[in-house]
């Protein structure tokens, strides 16, 4: 079993999320948050912003921590081909400057402001909505029932 630790950036402004396009190695493209893998010894609130960084261009600040989510993701449907792991922990952001933009030599061809109501009908990965119901309900617990894949939907 692989085993990923990661941080992303919910960034709600005017009714719209700031995703990112991400592209696989195949070419298929998949709407996510910004937001990454956790290196070793970094801390997550550190990671979160360093991403935001790389994968759009702009400058953030932590604004609270919105919750974790884990999810264990079949072989059969990880791109790696076998069982994986992916613990998740959110926290909402607040862009500060910089300028939007690709990432230079990486999987996000762009960032988007998205209206909410538009993201229904994007191939996505399930950590948006997931993303969105914590900083939609903020739950004391920081953890909201799991969103399955299928459709539109992807791990």
């Amino acid at each position: 079993m692989s085993f990923r630790l990661a941080a992303y950036a919910v960034c709600v402004e005017d009714d719209r999320v700031l995703l990112a396009r991400h592209v696989s190695p195949a070419g298929e493209t998949t709407w996510t948050l910004p937001g990454g893998k956790v290196e070793h010894a970094e801390d997550p609130f550190d990671a979160v912003i360093r991403e935001v960084g790389e994968e759009t261009g702009y400058d953030a600040v932590v604004a609270r921590l919105l919750g974790v989510d884990s999810r264990v993701i079949p072989a059969t449907e990880a791109w790696s081909g076998q069982v994986h792991q992916n613990v998740g922990i959110f926290y909402q952001v607040r862009i500060t400057g910089g300028v939007l933009r690709p990432e230079p030599n990486g999987a996000t061809a762009e960032s988007v402001w998205t209206p909410i109501p538009d993201v229904v009908h994007l191939r996505r990965s399930s950590l948006v909505d997931i993303g969105l119901a914590l900083a939609r309900t903020r739950p004391e617990t920081g953890h909201v029932p799991a969103v399955p894949a299928g459709g539109l939907i992807q791990h």
